[in-house]
């Protein structure tokens, strides 16, 4: 059950299952590398549009959660997406408009999994300053 996938720059993801079902729990399940990949482009989008405004967090997390369908194919019906920021003078009106441009104009991720699920986000700034 597990399995390595290479794209066709060679680089390899690796998935496996849970061990009630044959595997062997090494890696993330693909429905999991889904929610990981939404998390990895609007990151990469919110970074990239905050440095643009000179705002650079001192961290920056995203955690991402789902609930399923409970009749198959199981497939996501509402998914969220927290961003964290940490950091001094992290303007909260620039970080939602960060977030919101990703959500909303750039990450193609988002969107495609709009298509079957509701995603919603919440955002926590910590040590704002303005």
């Amino acid at each position: 059950m597990t399995f390595d996938a290479v794209n066709n720059d060679g680089h390899h993801v690796t998935m496996d299952a849970y061990s009630s079902v044959g595997g062997e729990n090494k890696a993330q399940r693909p429905k999991e590398l889904l929610l990981s990949g939404l998390a990895g482009c609007t990151g990469m989008d919110v970074i990239s549009i905050l440095k643009k405004m000179k705002i650079i967090p001192a961290q920056f997390d995203i955690e991402v959660s789902a609930d399923l369908t409970d009749n198959h194919p199981i497939i996501f019906s509402n998914i969220q997406v927290k961003y964290i920021f940490k950091g001094n003078n992290l303007p909260h009106s620039k970080i939602e408009k960060a977030v919101k441009l990703s959500q909303e104009s750039f990450c193609g991720v988002t969107e495609i999994l709009r298509q079957s699920a509701t995603v919603g986000y919440q955002i926590i700034n910590e040590n704002l300053t303005e």
